[in-house]
């Protein structure tokens, strides 16, 4: 079973160079893309293996990666080397990050139709052998994770304050350093005309 880290050959060839170094620095490696245009960037995504990095770790990651490449020079044009979080509504590229993220919305695109489609969106449902599980209207539906080509998280609240919690847990925001965070109520939690706030 492969997996959506490299897709293109060339995006392949480059994690096959770099993977070692990343996880030799204690970092998983999340995505590798090679993206084109008129100046090439290489964009590599990593993670602690918790989930976080923070801005120190993506620039050690930068010159080692950077080092390597100087030397094996898969690239035949100049590029522009960006190292980075895989952010909140992260690509999911590993069999395992299908089941570290059930519960939350994503989107998943195959590469071939099935059932006459090849885009769905519901929320992960966990994982089963090597099959995505995923909840749409019509009930849970199994994926093959060979036949995808395409899976990332859809951001919502849930997402947003699910991450900010664990970065918090993990000690990754000093609440010290902010002013006390005041509530707003949206106008569909306010108070109805005649009704008092306790």
């Amino acid at each position: 079973m492969s997996d959506l880290v490299a897709k293109a050959a060339i995006d392949q060839r480059i994690a096959a160079i770099i993977r070692p170094v990343v996880e030799d620095l204690g970092f998983e490696l999340v995505r590798v893309r090679l993206q084109g245009g008129k100046s090439q960037t290489l964009q590599i995504m990593a993670q602690k293996p918790d989930g976080s990095i923070e801005v120190d770790d993506c620039a050690q990651i930068s010159l080692a990666v950077g080092t390597v490449l100087d030397v094996e020079d898969p690239i035949l044009d100049a590029y522009a080397l960006e190292v980075s979080s895989p952010g909140i509504d992260r690509p999911l590229t590993r069999l395992k990050d299908f089941e570290q993220w059930e519960g939350y919305e994503a989107k998943i695109e195959t590469h071939e139709l099935i059932d006459g489609q090849k885009r769905f969106r519901g929320t992960l449902a966990g994982v089963e052998g090597s099959e995505v599980l995923l909840e749409i209207e019509q009930g849970t539906i199994g994926l093959q994770f060979d036949w995808l080509a395409d899976a990332k998280l859809i951001l919502t609240d849930e997402l947003i304050r699910e991450v900010l919690r664990g970065r918090k847990d993990a000690g990754l925001i000093d609440e010290a350093q902010y002013d006390e965070v005041e509530t707003v109520l949206d106008s569909d939690d306010a108070p109805e005309d005649g009704q008092n706030q306790e």
